[in-house]
């Protein structure tokens, strides 16, 4: 089966009904582009991870709607016109042909080994791991967040190796486990994952069997009902919004002269998080990377 790509330029406040009707009316997928990319009017549309743009959507914008080769395209665009209220003669668009590929192998070529501080790679299960005498993790892309490419699970990676917990670690906003694995594999006695998302807790299960790292992973109201422990290490990465709602807990959680962590801050918003920490346990950027930071500090003997 070969597909195409119908293209449609309109203006943003067009895209994300039309993007809707286009899928309505048949189309396989739809995404919105940037037309203006590549020149001089081309402009960013991010935002910080959990607050993007409520409108993913350019001034001009261009709709792609995958359908395949031998649907009647015009009707497709006329249906989709029709159901958003927009007259077809106005709407054009014109065909792109998708080149036939090895999909699975695309995707798999477009994740490669990730190395991290001194000693430690994000293998992909296709692949070998570059030095299997380093820390390896086997971790596939996935819906949990936590391969090792972003910045905030990088600086938690490095803090991690740079001071190899030998005693109780917690992860806060696990995720995919991944911090919680290394801090295993570098020697932690006992590890402990927490994260809000079901679906999370379920990957990180599955991936520390795969990764043979015993780890303890649990829901918040089952973490909660296991009592007051506390633990040599915690960190959390998460956003920089609920670090602050949850520095009573976090540092609650942290035991004399312990050690707490936190990423997912950017670093205009070092300032703030450490001051909702400072009534508790004194924090400070501890490394930053691509506007990102990692705060560190450690909790008092008493």
């Amino acid at each position: 089966m070969s597909w195409t790509e119908i293209v449609i330029e309109v203006a943003r406040e067009q895209a994300e009904a039309l993007s809707d009707a286009l899928m309505e009316a048949g189309a396989l997928s739809v995404s919105v582009e940037d037309a203006d990319e590549g020149t001089d009017a081309e402009r960013p549309l991010f935002g910080e991870p959990g607050m993007e743009p409520a409108e993913a959507a350019w001034e001009h914008s261009r709709v792609v709607a995958l359908a395949e080769t031998d649907a009647d395209h015009a009707a497709l665009v006329n249906e989709a016109a029709a159901a958003c209220g927009i007259e077809a003669d106005k709407l054009s668009f014109t065909l792109r042909p998708v080149a036939d590929q090895d999909w699975v192998r695309l995707t798999q070529s477009q994740f490669e080994p990730i190395h991290i501080g001194k000693n430690i790679w994000v293998v992909p299960s296709w692949h070998d791991a570059p030095d299997p005498q380093a820390v390896v993790l086997e971790l596939d892309p996935g819906l949990a967040f936590g391969t090792g490419s972003h910045p905030t699970t990088r600086l938690c990676m490095e803090w991690l190796e740079a001071h190899a917990p030998k005693g109780s670690v917690l992860d806060y906003g696990c995720g995919s486990g991944i911090l919680a694995m290394v801090a295993q594999k570098l020697g932690a006695s006992s590890v402990v994952g927490v994260d809000i998302d079901p679906q999370a807790i379920e990957a990180a299960r599955y991936n520390s069997e795969r990764n043979r790292s015993p780890v303890a992973y649990y829901l918040p109201d089952d973490f909660a009902v296991l009592g007051d422990q506390r633990f040599d290490v915690v960190v959390a990465n998460i956003l920089s919004s609920p670090l602050k709602l949850m520095a009573p807990m976090l540092a609650s959680r942290v035991a004399p002269g312990g050690r707490l962590v936190l990423s997912g801050i950017l670093a205009r918003q070092a300032d703030e998080v450490a001051a909702a920490y400072a009534p508790f346990i004194t924090m400070s950027v501890w490394a930053e990377h691509e506007g990102w930071v990692a705060l560190a500090g450690q909790a008092g003997t008493q």
